[in-house]
């Protein structure tokens, strides 16, 4: 992401533009993979100077509860991190040898939704869906989970 489009992003969401939050959220533009918190503070890191990990965690905090960046969860039970401007409801595929994330512009919740809207006489704000798998590359090279 460059600086302009993410100084507009950064606007829009109505938070200012620092150049920490530029720095963090161009990281992780640059990659169409996720990373993790400690991940984006090394590569921040010498484009800053100074940047402690608890301030990384708090941008990348900010970012996810703006919907900007999405949490991608692992069964190592780190946080991982994604740049996801789609605002469109979405889920993702996730490749669990390369990292790499699509938008999946599909959602086959509604049903349960309202099945569980029925059952529990609450109501369903919202959810999460990632599937993960191989994409297509790591698949045709027969790739293995890390």
């Amino acid at each position: 992401m460059e600086h302009e489009q993410g100084a507009v992003v950064l606007r829009s969401l109505r938070l200012k533009v620092t150049p920490r939050r530029l720095a963090v959220m161009n990281c992780l533009g640059e990659e169409r993979a996720y990373l993790s918190a400690e991940e984006v503070w090394h590569r921040v890191r010498p484009r800053l100077g100074s940047i402690g990990l608890p301030t990384v965690y708090r941008i990348l905090d900010e970012l996810a509860g703006a919907h900007i960046v999405t949490r991608i969860f692992r069964s190592d039970r780190k946080q991982y991190y994604f740049l996801c401007p789609n605002q469109e409801h979405h889920h993702h595929f996730v490749c669990d040898s390369c990292r790499h994330v699509e938008d999946m512009d599909l959602c086959g919740l509604d049903g349960m939704t309202r099945e569980i809207v029925r059952r529990s006489g609450g109501r369903v704000l919202s959810h999460i869906l990632q599937v993960n798998g191989l994409c297509a590359e790591c698949s045709k090279q027969n790739r293995e989970m890390p």
